[in-house]
Formats: C-alpha cells, structure tokens, sequence
C-alpha cells in the first residue's frame, strides 16, 4: 500500500513563514485595533499554506486550514482549554471577592495604610513579585486586587498594565517554583535542566533589569514616551486616556460593609497552595471549591450568589478569550509554515569568530521570535535544543549563557508583543485598553532589552555574571535620571516660553 505524501506548503521553512505575525503586529501598532489585526494575519497564513499567488493555489485548503486546523484546532486542544477554564475560574473568583465584600474591605485597608501613588505602584509590584507560581494567575490577581487602589491614588490603567505585565514572565522567569521553570527544564535534553535554570538565573539580565527598571521609574516618579500622557491624564482624573472601556460591560459588584480583608486574602492564598500543591489549573478548581465554602460557613455570601458570579466571572474575561483564541490560531498558521524551521536553521550556523557574540545573538534571535509569534515557551522549545546540540560537553558555562539569553530574550519578545497572552493578560488584569498597554510599554522593554543585549555582549566574553550585571544597572539608572533630567529641562523651557508670550 502506498502511503499519500504528507502536504507541505511551498513557502514551508522561508522567511515567508514570520510574514502573517509581523503583518498582524505592524496592523495592531497602526490600528490599535487587535481583534481585525489578528484575523487578517490568520487569513493571510491561511493563504500562504494553501500556495496562495503561486501555480496549484487551494482556496479550499485554506479556507479548511484556518477553520479547522486553526481555530477549531486551538480550541480543541485540551492544554487551550485548561488556560480558558483556569481564566474563567479566576474570573469567577474576582465577581465573588468582590461581591464578598472583601476588595472592599482590602481598598478600605489601602487608604489608611497606603498614601501615596509611589506607594500603590510599589505595592502592586510587591504583589506581583509574591505571585510568581504562574503569569495568568499573576496578571489577573494583581489587576484584581491592585486596581482599586491604584485607581484612587490616580495611577492610569497603563501603568497598572505595565507593572503587572512587568513582574509577571520576568519574575516566573527567575522563580526556581513556577511553572515557566518546569517548561524551561523539559526542553533541556540530556543535561540536568533544573541545576541549568538555577544558574542561568544570575545571566538572565532582561529579568533583572526589567525588575529594577520598574523600580526605578516608580521612585523616581520618570514617565516618558506614551506613558507620560496617560500619567498626566490620570492624574487630571481620567485613568484611560482613550475613550475606549473594553471592560465597562463586566459587572462588578463591590458591596462595601459586609465582607472583611480575609475576605480577599483567604482565596488568593488557597489559589496559590492550591497551584503548588497540584497542577496549576486543577489548583484552581479546588480554590474555586474552597473559596465557595468558605464564604458560605462566613455567610457573607450565599451559594445562590456564589453560582451567580459565574456568568459574571465569564463575561469579565470574554476579551482576553477572543484574543488569545485569535493569537493561538495565528501561531498555528506560523508553525504550520515552517517558522521555527527556518529560525534554527539561521540560529545553528553561527559558529567561529561571532562565538563571542552568540548570548547577544541568541537573545535578539529569542526576542524577534517571540515578538512575532507571541510565545515564550514556544521560542523556548526552539532554540534551546540549538544551544544544548552547540555547547553541551564542549563549554558548559557559555551553554549556560545562551540558554539563559534564550530565556531573556524569549521574555523580551513576550513583554513587548501585542500578540503574546502574557500581555493580553495583563491588559485584562488592569482592565486596559490592550493597544493602550501596548504601545505604552513598548519604549520601556526597548530599553531595557538595548541594555540587555550589551550586557550579553559582555557576558560573552568575560564569563561572569557579576561584571555584565553591574555595568547594565549602572547604565540603566544613569539612563533614568538623564531622562528625568531631560525632561524637567524641556518643561522649564516650555513654561518659560509660556511666560515670554
């Protein structure tokens, strides 16, 4: 019997395959529209598997692999699935803090305990660094409990979106207990993938100085690019800027008086023994369950009410799920072109004089990855393997580099990509406009990963953790001050000019 030969597209492995990500991305930019952005860069890989513009194109074939292999695909995938039942349920855990009483109760806390907007920042990226189990269950349970606090020290839901966003993957990325730890050590074969995680920790600079960027701009109370409008206009009183309320729908039933702190505390701190203890999606089914019972036996919840914040909890997430199924479909048509095919094979022929430079090379190759296809664990997957083949047995500390360049880098792609569910969670879990978080976040990842990569061009040399660190964080604070610097100078300049006319 003569077996059909499996169908492999003409443009399969080219540069052709990064084609519909990055026209996706550049739309999403222009527009700040993501929902058409996302579904003309699913259309146009769909056309490019079925040949499209060459002799032999099949519409049908791409009409079939858009539908079936994409969207139905992704949402059959029973991995997919678990990530959309686990936001439902955090969802529905929210409506009934809320409804609880317990959000209330914590903001009431807040006020008395924290009076400042450098307070609320640092705050919420306290919270983030605690919740380092897993970057959804971050992103959503900071946004939850942070966003009435920041929103009554006027901090705009951009800079919210980019604090969550930045001690989410940054912090998983660095957390030995987490679950990006556990991917990063299944895609290390044949060597010891937790003893290499541990000590890429030190080398894993676009985390670092993510964290400590974010730091240094909330103290030093600098804000520059988009995000400086969105801070002015927040604290004129409009926290969006944009007339846009992606969640304005979302009920939110914040009953004051009734529920207390524990109220609050209680199920995020079941959440997050729950996700421990067990898987992170089956632990947040048991922490729906407890929560339940507990708010029952406190009576400060009914178990009618209980049931009734599930449709609630839904709705709240309805525009995170439609961007991720969108997102996850478009990775599909990439993958399905080829995309990490033709990656490793640019990757894996660098050899010779540029050795040096491969940390700085596997990071920038990491964060262009990433960046188009929205995946960290995907770029993972890729290029790891490449550095484990190059390395392993030959130079163990520059495997160790590279692979945590792969893993900077990877983050650096996630932080900035429009595309990556990383940052469509954190848009939800401040309840942004997701463009908003976007582009106002941008400037600072660019920033942070210039410096990232000069740091992995020094590491590749010297070896050594210590003196790459020390030179980035110099660079980085010293790059700080000069911008607040600049900027006090040209508004002296501007109310100058102002007085002169």
């Amino acid at each position: 019997m003569i077996l059909a030969a499996e169908y492999v597209p003409s443009m399969y492995a080219t540069v052709w395959a990064l084609v519909p990500p990055v026209v996706a991305i550049v739309l999403a930019l222009i527009t700040k529209e993501v929902y058409s952005s996302l579904f003309v860069g699913i259309v146009i890989g769909g056309l490019f598997y079925g040949n499209a513009f060459q002799p032999g194109f099949s519409a049908e074939r791409s009409v079939l692999h858009i539908f079936e292999d994409g969207l139905v695909g992704v949402l059959s995938d029973s991995y997919n699935v678990g990530i959309l039942i686990f936001l439902v349920v955090l969802g529905v855990m929210v409506s009934m803090m809320n409804k609880a009483g317990g959000s209330a109760a914590f903001g009431e806390w807040a006020s008395e305990h924290i009076k400042t907007r450098i307070g609320a920042q640092l705050s919420a990226i306290m919270l983030g660094v605690l919740i380092f189990i897993d970057d959804y269950f971050n992103c959503l349970t900071v946004g939850s409990v942070m966003r009435p606090v920041t929103d009554k020290h006027q901090v705009s839901r951009a800079k919210l979106a980019y604090l969550i966003d930045a001690t989410a993957a940054p912090v998983c990325i660095i957390a030995p207990i987490s679950s990006w730890a556990a991917a990063v050590t299944g895609f290390v074969k044949g060597e010891d993938g937790f003893s290499i995680f541990i000590k890429a920790i030190p080398y894993n600079y676009y985390a670092l100085f993510t964290i400590i960027a974010m730091v240094t701009l909330v103290v030093l109370q600098v804000d520059f690019g988009p995000m400086a409008k969105h801070e002015a206009n927040a604290q004129k009183g409009d926290l969006f800027t944009t007339g846009d309320r992606p969640y304005a729908e979302a009920k939110q039933d914040v009953i004051k008086g009734k529920g207390k702190v524990i109220d609050l505390v209680f199920p995020i701190l079941v959440l997050i023994i729950s996700c421990i203890i067990g898987m992170i999606y089956t632990g947040g089914f048991f922490a729906l369950i407890i929560t339940i019972c507990f708010y029952s036996i406190r009576r400060v919840l009914s178990f009618t009410d209980c049931c009734n914040s599930i449709p609630e909890g839904f709705k709240a997430m309805v525009p995170a799920i439609l961007i991720l199924t969108f997102a996850w479909t478009l990775k599909t048509m990439t993958e399905s072109l080829g995309a990490k095919e033709f990656v490793a094979g640019l990757v894996g022929g660098v050899s010779g004089p540029l050795l040096g430079l491969f940390p700085a090379i596997i990071f920038l190759v990491g964060a262009f990855l990433a960046f188009a296809t929205g995946t960290s664990w995907g770029t993972f997957g890729i290029l790891i393997p490449i550095v484990v083949n190059i390395f392993s047995g030959t130079n163990h500390t520059m495997m160790i580099i590279s692979i945590s360049a792969c893993m900077a880098g990877a983050v650096c792609g996630d932080h900035c990509s429009p595309i990556s569910d990383t940052t469509i969670m954190a848009s939800a879990g401040a309840q942004c406009n997701h463009m908003n978080h976007v582009s106002t976040q941008l400037p600072y990842a660019v920033l942070v990963a210039g410096i990232s990569c000069l740091t992995y061009i020094i590491a590749g040399f010297v070896r050594n953790p210590v003196v790459p660190f020390i030179i980035g964080v110099l660079i980085l604070i010293g790059t700080f001050v000069g911008i607040k610097y600049i900027i006090k100078y040209i508004t002296r300049t501007d109310k100058a000019n102002e007085q002169a006319e």
